[in-house]
């Protein structure tokens, strides 16, 4: 935790961020997250999740780095990254996905917030918040449980999980770019996200998480649409929209033991 803040101060005080510095605050931020949060440890979920998530990031401008995806053991509906190319995604939203491409989206658009490098401009405004504790209570609603509140303050470091609509702009493009290049049809970005605006008008508390960091409305889902409709005819039938390893991977993740009730995190 004090190399940590040590790291955080550095960005803090306006000095520029190197890509050393990032990787090494997104590896600060993983091991507080993996000890605040519950992590799927699965040989065959991490595979896949992996094998899917490296086809597209290592095409992206930043593919030199080491990048790192992770499934959170949660019913929430939420995916999130930290600096240097840390990125997770709740079991919750898996579940809800019907094709590769949808779950390539969501991917493709964290990957892009990696990219453009949301996280470090978000840290400038944390002010040295405890980023574990900030994810565990926004990312998986854990602070709502009786009594969490008076033990954990989200206060103004919630800021650092929850992106400007500029920026989830900057990583709807980016993402649309990042799947297209994987040879992914960018249409999952469309149909995921209606799936959760569509959940959010009938039952809203199962993505409630979701959106408490993205900020989402069906003028994103037009935008993306709008720039489906301009490739060039042909491009969109040639990408490809599902595979049967998606299928085995959701099948996997199935049979695993239902996911834990949401915990206090740590301070």
């Amino acid at each position: 935790m004090k190399r940590l803040v040590i790291l955080a101060a550095a960005a803090l005080s306006g000095c520029a961020v190197s890509q050393q510095q990032e990787v090494q605050l997104g590896q600060e931020y993983a091991q507080q997250i993996a000890q605040q949060l519950p992590l799927i440890s699965d040989p065959e979920v991490s595979r896949y999740v992996n094998v899917l998530g490296d086809s597209i990031a290592k095409l992206t401008p930043r593919g030199d780095l080491d990048w790192h995806f992770y499934v959170v053991d949660s019913k929430e509906v939420n995916a999130f990254a930290v600096p240097g190319g840390f990125v997770y995604v709740n079991r919750g939203l898996i579940e809800r996905a019907d094709k590769m491409d949808e779950l390539a989206g969501v991917l493709g658009h964290e990957i892009g917030h990696v990219v453009k490098r949301h996280s470090i401009k978000q840290m400038q405004q944390m002010q040295g918040a405890n980023i574990g504790v900030t994810l565990a209570c926004v990312l998986t609603n854990v602070c709502n449980a009786p009594g969490a509140s008076d033990v954990i303050n989200i206060g103004a470091g919630a800021v650092f999980a929850k992106f400007s609509r500029t920026d989830e702009k900057e990583a709807d493009d980016q993402g649309f770019a990042n799947v297209i290049h994987a040879g992914i049809s960018p249409q999952g970005m469309v149909t995921m996200f209606q799936k959760l605006i569509n959940e959010r008008k009938t039952k809203p508390a199962g993505v409630s998480a979701w959106f408490a960091t993205h900020p989402l409305e069906e003028d994103r889902i037009a935008d993306i649409q709008s720039q489906i409709n301009a490739l060039p005819r042909g491009t969109l039938a040639r990408l490809t929209t599902d595979s049967k390893n998606f299928h085995t991977f959701k099948n996997r993740l199935a049979s695993l033991p239902p996911s834990p009730p949401p915990r206090q995190p740590q301070q």
